[in-house]
């Protein structure tokens, strides 16, 4: 199933979702996220998120509960339930274009083409972590165990993920660019 929905983005992409992705990604890097974290600083009355912090721990989580107080805990989670799904789909969909695209220029056949399904699970694991970081803020001052103590895997793992989906646009760039050299050298 993954190698089907792999090849079917390969199919799917062109430079036109390119263009696409990478506008929507930018407006987003540029207005809606400074909005946003002025907005949640302001109502939380702290910088911190578990959303943007790369190692944490459960007494971490709940100490940003504390913290962040009855209103700013209602707005955590509704964030969570509004821009925090509309921003990974940004995220999701600049970097599988990206990387279909880069990546097209391997034979059908090989395994490293299917590094484009690398953000999804960047995805999967970021909408985890919004949903255990959420319960916890939600059931605050009662402690939630195991999910709370399961929310910083999950964004270890999604920074892991989404870091290195970054990363996998170097050697594409590095390949499509050997590709275009070569075929166009005759």
């Amino acid at each position: 199933m993954l190698r089907k929905l792999s090849r079917g983005l390969y199919h799917w992409v062109n430079w036109k979702w390119v263009v696409a992705s990478v506008v929507i990604f930018a407006c987003f890097i540029a207005f809606i996220l400074p909005w946003q974290a002025a907005k949640s600083e302001e109502i939380t009355g702290i910088g911190e998120s578990p959303d943007t912090s790369f190692l944490y721990s459960a007494n971490d989580l709940y100490q940003m509960a504390e913290q962040y107080g009855e209103a700013g805990r209602s707005d955590y989670i509704q964030a969570r339930f509004t821009f925090d799904l509309v921003w990974p789909i940004v995220y999701l969909f600049l970097l599988v274009v990206l990387l279909s695209i880069l990546y097209r220029v391997l034979p059908p056949e090989n395994r490293w083409r299917r590094l484009n399904l690398l953000p999804v699970g960047g995805w999967v694991l970021d909408m985890l972590e919004n949903a255990g970081a959420s319960l916890t803020m939600y059931r605050y001052p009662v402690h939630t165990p195991v999910v709370a103590e399961l929310t910083p895997i999950f964004t270890l793992l999604k920074w892991c993920l989404i870091s290195t989906s970054f990363a996998a646009l170097v050697p594409g760039i590095i390949l499509t660019i050997f590709h275009f050299a070569r075929t166009n050298r005759g």
